[in-house]
């Protein structure tokens, strides 16, 4: 079944009238010309944030600029996600890396910093390999600008560059289909060329990205093929659900069907920002995340706890704004406000670090956690609550 395109609604609701977020989006990109990447994290120290720019974070950028009405500013992110599918120092079968040095550069380098200790240049291992969901936002961010062919594209390139660039990035991870357990879509790879390690768990956070990835690319070529395979991915979503406890596992083990009980908020949103039914058919992700994952006016990143995620209390926002139930978001905008920094955009917490639950790809001995700092992600899905747009599809309402 392939998903027909949303039209939009004719009107925010009051609250989304603001354009703080697009404002602060927009200045980063006023001091460059042509395709660019922008920093995840802004004021980060030297080391392996210095600099980076997150193609997941870049992704939700790009389309924040669409729905603030910037399609100029939103294609220079385009082009280079685009770019990065045929230029890359190593590989040549249209994969992304995870994260890229920010800047306008002529050619896509990744981000490194020099360590004193080791009197020598390093990578970040996870940001040189590639994961399956950064792969579906950048698939999700060029097919929304290939959905928006008012104003030219990329640079004045012929034809439909961005969704042959979307093409090239559903072929690489059509290879991460997997068959054990719900089957689905694997992690991805980790690690540099030439032999990066597979990635061999599953995550639902990924599977949903890709259902939504998947099928807009279905709409965008005509093939449904691509409709399997979004069929494939919203398939293991289905099987990540636990009808007792109204919530949906993080995704599985190594081996591909133990299922990860950590619960991560993303987890819970996505399915109902993303996929067809997914209030009527998930709806009590909703209560779960609301009583099991609130941290004081907002909301913790897993059920690790910790103090309030920003980036994931917007996603909150957003949904809540398209459910029309405004009224819940109060302390939610309130929180927002709190972690703006006016003219630089949010701070990815409210206070300190917070937990994810997980640990580090690059160091499993070390905790992966959110650092209280400015974050383009926390800003990028502002400005998607802000003007009430559903990232997964472009519109101002649920996919029915």
């Amino acid at each position: 079944m392939v998903w027909l395109p949303l039209a939009l609604a004719p009107a925010l609701p009051a609250h989304a009238a603001s354009n703080v977020a697009c404002e602060d989006l927009e200045r980063p990109l006023a001091a460059t010309a042509g395709a660019a990447l922008l920093a995840s994290y802004p004021t980060a120290p030297p080391g392996p944030l210095d600099q980076a720019a997150f193609v997941y974070d870049n992704a939700v950028a790009a389309i924040a600029l669409v729905a603030c009405g910037r399609i100029d500013l939103a294609r220079r992110i385009a082009d280079a996600l685009r770019l990065a599918t045929v230029q890359d120092r190593y590989w040549h079968d249209g994969r992304v890396r995870n994260a890229y040095l920010a800047g306008a550069p002529a050619t896509l380098r990744l981000a490194g910093w020099w360590d004193r200790a080791q009197g020598r240049w390093l990578e970040d291992s996870y940001q040189a390999g590639t994961d399956s969901g950064n792969v579906a936002w950048a698939m999700l961010a060029l097919l929304a600008l290939d959905e928006r062919r008012d104003t030219p594209a990329a640079g004045g390139v012929a034809g439909r560059p961005y969704r042959e660039a979307a093409l090239r990035l559903g072929a690489w991870v059509e290879m991460q289909r997997d068959q054990r357990g719900a089957g689905g879509f694997m992690g991805g790879a980790q690690g540099h060329e030439p032999v990066p390690t597979p990635v061999r768990w599953k995550s639902t956070e990924h599977n949903i990205d890709l259902a939504a990835a998947f099928e807009r690319l279905a709409r965008a070529s005509g093939d449904p093929h691509w409709s399997q395979l979004a069929r494939a991915a919203a398939g293991f979503v289905a099987a990540m659900w636990d009808g007792r406890c109204g919530c949906f596992a993080a995704g599985t083990l190594e081996d591909g069907t133990t299922p990860n009980p950590v619960l991560a908020l993303d987890a819970q949103i996505w399915p109902l920002l993303a996929l067809p039914h997914g209030m009527q058919r998930y709806g009590a992700a909703l209560a779960s995340a609301q009583s099991r994952l609130q941290s004081d006016s907002g909301y913790s990143y897993s059920s690790a706890g910790g103090g309030p995620w920003i980036e994931g209390s917007a996603q909150m926002l957003l949904l809540l704004g398209l459910l029309q139930r405004d009224s819940q978001g109060d302390a939610l905008r309130a929180l927002l406000e709190a972690a703006h920094v006016s003219g630089a955009g949010y701070f990815a917490t409210s206070d300190g670090t917070v937990p994810t639950g997980f640990m580090l790809a690059s160091d499993p001995t070390q905790p992966r956690v959110y650092p209280h700092l400015l974050h383009l992600g926390a800003l990028a899905w502002v400005a998607l609550a802000q003007q009430g747009v559903n990232p997964f599809t472009g519109a101002r309402r649920l996919p029915p």
